[in-house]
């Protein structure tokens, strides 16, 4: 069977890493579930927490982001419970040189400031707009479960 796509891969039976969004490694690529972002972009990737994970306070987050999705090395994040209620927010701080089209590392820490009143929420990384212009703004969006 040929794999050329992220379906290909998961129907061939090859191993999906649990990031989000999903990642299928083939024995020669890895290929990246759709959609990714708002924009449909590859420009995000959210490793840690789990996809279908339930999320703790505090909750540590992980993952990588192309350069353009900072700005002064953070991008905002946020915790919302189903009702859009914001239960958390922090900035994720870049772990490596930002200026740059390629992958940077991030982390962020959120702690709860309220107690979430629903089951489930959504974890959002908003892509860092210091311009405030609607055409700047992107965002990657996991659906979460709380204890």
């Amino acid at each position: 069977m040929t794999v050329n796509t992220f379906e290909d891969c998961v129907k061939a039976g090859f191993p999906i890493l649990l990031s989000y969004p999903r990642v299928c490694d083939s024995e020669t690529a890895s290929f990246i579930e759709k959609p990714l972002t708002r924009s449909g972009q590859d420009l995000i990737r959210l490793m840690s927490p789990h996809l279908g994970g339930i999320v703790p306070s505090p909750l540590t987050i992980g993952g990588e982001a192309r350069g353009n999705w900072f700005f002064e090395a953070s991008f905002p994040v946020e915790i919302l419970d189903s009702n859009g209620k914001q239960i958390a927010i922090a900035p994720a701080q870049a772990q490596g040189d930002w200026m740059t089209e390629n992958f940077v590392p991030f982390r962020a820490t959120l702690v709860f400031k309220t107690v979430p009143t629903t089951a489930t929420g959504t974890l959002v990384l908003h892509k860092d707009n210091p311009s405030g212009l609607p055409e700047h703004d992107d965002e990657l969006v996991m659906p979460i479960r709380f204890k």
